[in-house]
Protein backbone atom coordinates (compact mmCIF):
# COMPACT_ATOMS: atom_id res chain seq x y z
CA UNK A 1 0.00 0.00 0.00
CA UNK A 2 1.34 3.51 -0.36
CA UNK A 3 3.37 5.32 2.71
CA UNK A 4 0.76 6.88 4.77
CA UNK A 5 1.88 10.62 6.40
CA UNK A 6 2.77 10.73 9.76
CA UNK A 7 -0.67 11.79 11.79
CA UNK A 8 -2.77 10.03 9.43
CA UNK A 9 -5.85 8.65 10.92
CA UNK A 10 -7.20 5.17 9.74
CA UNK A 11 -10.45 4.27 10.50
CA UNK A 12 -12.32 0.97 9.74
CA UNK A 13 -16.27 1.45 9.09
CA UNK A 14 -17.58 -0.90 11.39
CA UNK A 15 -20.80 -2.76 9.40
CA UNK A 16 -21.94 -4.01 5.82
CA UNK A 17 -21.49 -1.11 2.74
CA UNK A 18 -22.79 -1.73 -0.63
CA UNK A 19 -19.92 -2.38 -2.68
CA UNK A 20 -21.37 -0.52 -5.19
CA UNK A 21 -20.86 2.83 -3.88
CA UNK A 22 -18.09 5.14 -5.55
CA UNK A 23 -16.40 8.19 -4.13
CA UNK A 24 -19.67 10.00 -3.51
CA UNK A 25 -21.42 7.45 -1.88
CA UNK A 26 -18.84 6.32 0.61
CA UNK A 27 -18.23 10.09 1.21
CA UNK A 28 -22.06 10.60 1.88
CA UNK A 29 -21.48 7.53 4.11
CA UNK A 30 -18.44 9.08 6.48
CA UNK A 31 -20.60 12.68 6.62
CA UNK A 32 -23.85 10.59 7.58
CA UNK A 33 -23.05 7.71 9.49
CA UNK A 34 -19.60 8.44 11.03
CA UNK A 35 -20.05 12.61 11.39
CA UNK A 36 -16.54 12.61 10.20
CA UNK A 37 -15.42 14.87 7.09
CA UNK A 38 -14.08 12.62 3.96
CA UNK A 39 -11.63 15.71 3.23
CA UNK A 40 -9.82 15.62 6.41
CA UNK A 41 -7.33 13.26 5.31
CA UNK A 42 -8.18 10.44 7.36
CA UNK A 43 -8.57 6.53 5.36
CA UNK A 44 -11.49 5.31 5.77
CA UNK A 45 -11.93 1.25 5.28
CA UNK A 46 -15.43 -0.36 4.06
CA UNK A 47 -16.61 -4.08 3.73
CA UNK A 48 -18.99 -5.51 1.43
CA UNK A 49 -21.41 -8.37 2.52
CA UNK A 50 -19.40 -11.22 1.30
CA UNK A 51 -16.41 -9.76 2.81
CA UNK A 52 -14.00 -10.55 0.04
CA UNK A 53 -13.76 -7.06 -0.59
CA UNK A 54 -13.01 -3.85 1.20
CA UNK A 55 -12.36 -0.07 -0.10
CA UNK A 56 -10.41 2.39 1.15
CA UNK A 57 -11.19 5.99 0.85
CA UNK A 58 -8.55 8.53 1.38
CA UNK A 59 -8.31 11.95 0.65
CA UNK A 60 -5.18 13.74 -0.02
CA UNK A 61 -4.29 17.53 -1.32
CA UNK A 62 -4.75 16.27 -4.67
CA UNK A 63 -7.69 14.81 -4.12
CA UNK A 64 -10.11 11.87 -3.28
CA UNK A 65 -8.26 8.31 -3.44
CA UNK A 66 -10.83 5.11 -3.56
CA UNK A 67 -8.63 1.90 -3.37
CA UNK A 68 -10.08 -1.62 -4.12
CA UNK A 69 -8.60 -5.35 -2.94
CA UNK A 70 -10.52 -8.60 -3.30
CA UNK A 71 -8.70 -11.67 -1.84
CA UNK A 72 -8.68 -14.77 -3.97
CA UNK A 73 -9.44 -16.81 -1.04
CA UNK A 74 -10.72 -16.43 2.36
CA UNK A 75 -12.52 -13.24 4.04
CA UNK A 76 -11.54 -9.83 5.62
CA UNK A 77 -11.33 -9.78 9.35
CA UNK A 78 -14.12 -7.73 10.72
CA UNK A 79 -15.42 -6.68 13.61
CA UNK A 80 -19.37 -7.71 14.81
CA UNK A 81 -19.93 -4.31 14.93
CA UNK A 82 -23.09 -2.84 12.95
CA UNK A 83 -22.26 0.30 13.25
CA UNK A 84 -19.63 3.29 14.01
CA UNK A 85 -15.55 3.06 13.47
CA UNK A 86 -12.85 1.34 15.04
CA UNK A 87 -9.41 3.29 14.89
CA UNK A 88 -6.21 1.11 13.41
CA UNK A 89 -2.51 1.73 13.15
CA UNK A 90 -1.14 1.54 10.12
CA UNK A 91 0.34 -1.80 10.66
CA UNK A 92 -2.96 -3.47 11.89
CA UNK A 93 -4.24 -1.75 7.89
CA UNK A 94 -1.06 -3.66 6.49
CA UNK A 95 -2.21 -6.70 8.07
CA UNK A 96 -5.84 -6.27 7.25
CA UNK A 97 -4.78 -5.92 3.51
CA UNK A 98 -3.13 -9.22 3.67
CA UNK A 99 -6.22 -10.89 5.07
CA UNK A 100 -4.11 -11.36 8.49
CA UNK A 101 -6.10 -11.33 11.34
CA UNK A 102 -5.56 -7.79 12.63
CA UNK A 103 -6.73 -7.78 15.99
CA UNK A 104 -4.57 -11.03 17.37
CA UNK A 105 -1.37 -10.91 15.27
CA UNK A 106 1.01 -14.09 16.20
CA UNK A 107 4.37 -15.18 14.45
CA UNK A 108 4.92 -17.50 12.21
CA UNK A 109 6.39 -21.35 13.81
CA UNK A 110 8.97 -20.46 11.77
CA UNK A 111 9.97 -16.87 12.94
CA UNK A 112 9.39 -18.72 15.98
CA UNK A 113 11.81 -21.63 15.61
CA UNK A 114 14.42 -19.05 14.26
CA UNK A 115 14.32 -17.08 17.59
CA UNK A 116 14.37 -20.34 19.57
CA UNK A 117 17.82 -21.44 18.00
CA UNK A 118 19.36 -17.65 18.29
CA UNK A 119 18.73 -18.03 21.93
CA UNK A 120 20.17 -21.50 22.07
CA UNK A 121 23.86 -20.58 20.26
CA UNK A 122 23.20 -17.38 22.61
CA UNK A 123 23.32 -19.20 26.06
Amino acid sequence: MIGLPAGTRVWLVAGITDMRCGVQGLSAKVQTALNENPLDGNVFIFRGRRGDLVKVLWATEDGLWLLARRLERGRFIWPQADGGKIHLTSAQLSMLLEGIDWRQPRRTAALSMLQTARHRTDS
